[in-house]
């Protein structure tokens, strides 16, 4: 056009034409014009050089207006989520329009997934587990779509949602969904009977693989297809074979002969006794064992021993006395210095030689003082829970009951603290002052150390639950005991079984035990933040009736009447301000206790 600077070569785009297709026109090569006549060509190629030059002119214009309606919008055209179309659309645009859709499908969305379990079959609400679409991060990942300039123009590409799933609530559901299919991890370790170490052998879980489950319900649930999730086993991370190594290597060693001790201000002897009592095996959540030194247990084994060395710093503390909580005062202390103990002391276990190791007396402070103590705001019992059990308190039964209720009264648990049963005494052995009494093992009752404590661990947990405190970690027992409230009670295994409760209070919570010959009673002192906590039941359902089992008699033979089985649920119903602000449902299914008898069966 007249008045145009003609672009210099250097500014001229280079474009390289290939032969193209237009659909409907079939563009054929260019013949030579006419030696005779090169400035008149026949009708025909002119018309196929017009429509060749038009292509090209359209191609050179690509940069200007071809090239702007290509790459119009965040989205690049051709782009579609869910059948969709995106592209060519600002972000917000694009989100816009997804939610669109998301809400034209919302009853499919919302329509329960079919899931089946090992076994059993179930659904879920994708509300219930969390499932949605994230529309931002759906759009996001439509604009970072990999599409060239030609492909923008004539291509197509579909872009998958991005689907998020709350995956505990996930695993939760699905756990609930396997039942009793599944079966709890056995964490490994060595526990000790005196000094003779037991290894515990690792057992894998049944259970459901949540990262697989998770992905193939996010999968399945836009295509609304049914979930199979199938039960896999999940062993932990220590094996066999690193147990008995640890028995042989570590813990039969240690209890070979005593270790020196010495400080500077002097020196004590640790007898194999008292390393026995220290030297724990626990286990991460993995499953791998830890071995390390309690040098708090170490201490208490050591009794008087280290008294003439040490000063043991004492935390301020509360006991009841009429009807109030009274402050006992902290103390400070000059002690060993722990944190280098233990591993030092760890060192030298395994060695048959050179057993000593030395220690620093540094000052200790209380971790509880009188002034912290009163900023946790334990003024008032807030809950108390009384059992009974028969035989008065000479029986081993009821010395262990006592035993568990020593060991734990007066302790305080802080705001978010959690409180391990098992953790608090350890292990309920014959040093510990625990006695043989029946305990269930197996689905019959056979005679095992610290028998009985499963009833402080009812009534503890009844206090706990009508306290409002958050239940942690609890396990009914298989079969029914009347003695006990259906549902919310517990039993205790060392060191399988615990029972854990969390302070979930902005106020501290003082345990406090006390007993007579016929029952145990624990009561929860604390600052009361609810009107009530109680207890509604469903009925008794699926009720079976107990067989008959006839046991070879001898002095390990118990004999039981027997009892129902049934399933039941309980409800806590916690009250605040006149309203319900928390209502929790626990359910037990309780199998029947056979009638053991132990004699011989009839015409055997």
């Amino acid at each position: 056009m007249y008045g145009e600077k003609v672009p210099s070569a250097d500014d001229r785009p280079t474009i390289k034409v290939a032969a193209v297709s237009w659909p409907g026109v079939e563009l054929e090569p260019v013949a030579t014009p006419p030696t005779g006549d090169p400035g008149k060509p026949p009708r025909s190629r002119r018309a196929r050089l017009l429509l060749a030059g038009g292509i090209t002119a359209a191609v050179l214009a690509g940069g200007i207006g071809v090239g702007a309606y290509a790459y119009a919008g965040d989205v690049p055209r051709g782009t579609t989520v869910l059948g969709t179309e995106l592209g060519g659309r600002s972000r917000a645009e694009a989100a816009r329009a997804l939610r669109t859709e998301l809400e034209r499908r919302a009853d499919a969305l919302n329509a329960p997934i079919t899931v089946t379990v090992g076994d059993k079959k179930v659904e879920l609400k994708p509300a219930d587990v969390g499932l949605t679409v994230d529309v931002d991060a759906t759009v996001a990942a439509a604009a970072a779509a990999d599409a060239h300039a030609v492909s923008r123009l004539v291509g197509s590409r579909a872009v998958e949602p991005v689907v998020t799933v709350d995956a505990d609530r996930l695993a939760a559901a699905l756990r609930k969904a396997a039942g009793d299919q599944g079966r709890e991890m056995t964490m490994p370790t060595i526990i000790w009977t005196g000094t003779t170490p037991k290894p515990v052998y690792p057992k894998p879980a049944l259970t459901v693989d949540t990262t697989a489950a998770t992905t193939a319900v996010t999968s399945a649930w836009l295509a609304a297809r049914p979930v199979t999730v199938p039960l896999v086993e999940q062993w932990p991370a220590t094996t066999r074979d690193e147990v008995d190594r640890l028995v042989t290597e570590l813990a039969r060693p240690a209890v070979a002969a005593p270790v020196t001790l010495t400080t500077d201000g002097g020196s004590v002897t640790i007898p194999p006794a008292a390393i026995a009592r220290s030297l724990r095996f626990p286990t991460d959540e993995a499953g791998k064992i830890n071995p390390r030194v309690d040098v708090k247990r170490l201490r208490a084994a050591l009794g008087g021993k280290l008294a003439t060395l040490e000063v043991e710093p004492r935390d301020a503390g509360l006991t009841i006395s009429g009807g109030k909580p009274k402050v006992v005062p902290s103390r400070a202390g000059r002690q060993v210095d722990a944190a280098a103990l233990g591993p030092a002391l760890l060192a030298v276990l395994p060695k048959p030689t050179d057993r000593a190791v030395t220690a620093e007396l540094k000052p200790a402070a209380p971790e509880l003082t009188e002034a912290k103590l009163a900023e946790l705001g334990i003024k008032e019992r807030v809950s108390t829970f009384t059992t009974r059990f028969t035989g008065g308190l000479s029986s081993p039964r009821s010395q262990n009951i006592v035993q568990a209720a020593k060991d734990v009264d007066g302790t305080i648990v802080k705001p978010g603290e959690t409180f391990s049963l098992n953790a608090h005494t350890g292990e309920r052995g014959y040093d510990q002052g625990y006695q043989d009494a029946p305990t269930i093992v197996n689905g019959k009752l056979v005679p095992g150390v610290g028998g009985g404590v499963s009833q402080f661990t009812t009534t503890l947990f009844n206090a706990s639950y009508y306290a409002g405190l958050e239940d942690v970690e609890h396990k009914p027992h298989s079969f029914y005991f009347s003695r006990y409230p259906a549902v919310i009670e517990s039993t205790i295994y060392w060191p399988q079984l615990d029972f854990k409760f969390r302070n979930n209070t902005p106020h501290g919570v003082l345990i406090d035990t006390s007993y007579t010959g016929s029952s145990i009673t624990v009561s929860i002192w604390s600052t009361k933040i609810y009107d009530s906590v109680k207890t509604e039941y469903g009925p008794r359902r699926n009720v079976t009736q107990p067989k008959t089992v006839y046991l070879k008699p001898g002095p390990d033979c118990i004999s039981a009447a027997g009892g129902v089985g049934f399933a039941q649920d309980a409800f806590r119903v916690i009250k605040k301000d006149g309203k319900v602000v928390k209502r929790e449902k626990f359910s037990w299914r309780y199998d029947a206790e056979p009638r053991f008898i132990c004699a011989p069966e009839p015409g055997a």
